[in-house]
């Protein structure tokens, strides 16, 4: 199965969850990442805003929690610079407006922008994920351009609807991959081997 048919089944599959079946994922999501997570060192979050319509899970209950709990924290959300093709960091809070941008995004309507080098968590949407933190997402490559320039010991956290797909993903040069990925029902640490890799492409 080529990339783009394993996505439009994986788009198939979230279209068929209910409502409810959204929210207690997400609801498991954020309870694993706070138990795994370690925020004590973190000084700014990124995290992408839902898109209810298309069953993506919440992460409200990830960042209204920090807003409410680690008020030190800075927060911020994409924001789509469509003449360039990259994802800018909004500062995003309790206060932020959102606005509706291309495609149904919410984005934040103004507020300060940071590089993604200034960045220390980013949680990242996806459809699915193999064994080597691989992801796919929406095949625009707005996440792949962000997180090639975010720092080495930027933690990228999958947030996934569910288990590791079993065979490896089809991959390129620019792919980034995650350091960990958070499902429902398990917290999945990539096997980062070159070694590896490559035994299992051949």
């Amino acid at each position: 199965m080529t990339k783009n048919d394993l996505r439009n089944s994986l788009l198939a599959r979230r279209r068929d969850l209910s409502a409810g079946e959204v929210v207690e994922m997400s609801r498991k999501i954020a309870e694993r990442f706070f138990a795994e997570i370690d925020l004590a060192s973190i000084s700014r979050l990124h995290t992408f805003i839902r898109i209810a319509k298309f069953n993506e899970l919440d992460t409200s209950m990830i960042y209204m929690r920090i807003w409410r709990d680690r008020p030190h924290m800075a927060t911020f959300a994409p924001r789509i610079d469509h003449e360039t093709g990259r994802m800018q960091n909004v500062v995003f809070d309790a206060h932020t407006q959102l606005v509706e941008g291309r495609w149904g995004i919410r984005e934040p309507a103004s507020g300060e922008m940071v590089p993604p080098s200034e960045i220390d968590v980013v949680l990242v949407p996806m459809l699915g994920f193999d064994r080597f933190g691989h992801r796919i997402g929406y095949g625009k490559g707005f996440y792949d351009r962000f997180l090639r320039e975010t720092r080495l010991d930027c933690l990228k956290v999958g947030i996934c609807h569910w288990p590791q797909l079993g065979t490896p993903i089809e991959t390129h040069e620019a792919d980034v991959p995650l350091d960990i990925v958070i499902t429902p029902n398990s917290v999945f640490r990539p096997e980062t081997s070159v070694q590896e890799i490559n035994d299992w492409s051949n």
